[in-house]
């Protein structure tokens, strides 16, 4: 079992309140990724888990045990760093049984426990190589195994894969996914990185200046966001948002067509900004159109173009079209919203649903 509740949990250095009362319950076997931009609090309540930084105020819980103020050897989890730190002189091996040994493990059962853990990692060949004739991509496995040995009741991951080149940073997401797959243990995983957050989270935590933001499945944050925040946060390119006003005709774009809809009347008084995510933008005629611009620049990245257009009064908006386009650049253009999937957002920055 590895159940994980935070409550109230609070962590201060001196005047400065860094973790401002977080509440979360994480699910045994879940994956629970804590995403937010960098100095957001992430990996400071992390280490708040793992009991290497201590708790100011509220309580840390394993399961039905209250792991507070234990030491990071009684809390029954295993980190993995962004740093491999593994031990240039010894071998793979060696590496991934050496805290069994530290502990006074037998030999044939490091031995049993190192076979496991490199069959699921796939570094059976390697056992006897030193870390110097790794990749990188291999180092980090080899520090997991290092962790998946002393058979936790969850792990912590911290940026591991920021080291990382693009192409190996997708091979490992796809390794660490299939271990939890496999493992079917509880995981949680700090990032800096959405993509990240969004391939691998059973559930995402999204934090803002030591509070969340909100947490939910990657369906629910991308196409329910809470506030505008997490509207901008999640997803890539980020959602386009524009000032609005709403009257009892619709929302109306500032110098633009804007939207005819049926909105309750109290809505005029609390709408402040809509969005609009890239994919969901249709170029078309400007007749047709919900606003229009100039198209500044194509972006070809083969199955997508980004078009970015600047609109009068809004800023520049970018549009997401299949395949390749071509010949728009310095033209005008007009842009139709598809209104099911219109995010609206009050003067506090609050998503508004009707």
């Amino acid at each position: 079992m590895g159940s994980i509740q935070l409550s109230g949990v609070e962590k201060w250095f001196g005047d400065l309140q860094v973790i401002k009362g977080v509440d979360i319950q994480i699910d045994d076997g879940e994956f629970v990724v804590f995403v937010g931009p960098s100095g957001c609090g992430k990996s400071t309540l992390l280490r708040m888990i793992a009991g290497l930084e201590d708790t100011s105020r509220g309580s840390i819980w394993l399961d039905d045990r209250d792991v507070t103020a234990l030491p990071p050897s009684g809390r029954r989890l295993s980190m993995v760093f962004q740093s491999y730190a593994l031990y240039p002189h010894m071998s793979v091996g060696e590496n991934m049984g050496f805290g069994l040994k530290t502990a006074g493990t037998p030999k044939t059962e490091i031995a049993e426990k190192v076979g496991q853990a490199a069959k699921i990692l796939e570094l059976e060949p390697y056992l006897e190589r030193r870390p110097k004739e790794l990749s990188g991509g291999q180092r980090q496995r080899v520090a997991i195994g290092r962790a998946i040995v002393r058979e936790p009741e969850g792990f912590l991951f911290d940026e591991p894969l920021s080291n990382l080149d693009a192409a190996l940073r997708v091979q490992m997401r796809f390794e660490i996914a299939k271990l939890h797959s496999t493992l079917n243990t509880t995981m949680i995983y700090v990032t800096h990185d959405q993509v990240e957050a969004m391939t691998l989270a059973d559930r995402i935590v999204v934090l803002k200046d030591g509070l969340v933001m909100q947490m939910g499945t990657p369906v629910e944050l991308y196409e329910r966001p809470g506030n505008l925040f997490v509207a901008e946060f999640i997803g890539s390119p980020k959602m386009n948002v524009m000032p609005c006003q709403c009257d009892g005709r619709g929302v109306r774009l500032s110098g633009h067509n804007g939207i005819d809809c049926e909105l309750p009347a109290d809505f005029a008084a609390q709408v402040s900004k809509l969005g609009i995510r890239p994919e969901h933008i249709i170029p078309c005629e400007i007749d047709n159109s919900h606003c229009q611009g100039v198209v500044e620049f194509a972006e070809y990245l083969g199955s997508d173009t980004f078009l970015y257009v600047k609109c009068d009064n809004l800023g520049t908006l970018t549009v997401r079209t299949q395949g390749a386009v071509s010949g728009l650049k310095g033209q005008p253009i007009g842009l139709q919203f598809s209104q099911a999937n219109v995010h609206l957002f009050d003067k506090e920055d609050y998503t508004i649903t009707f």
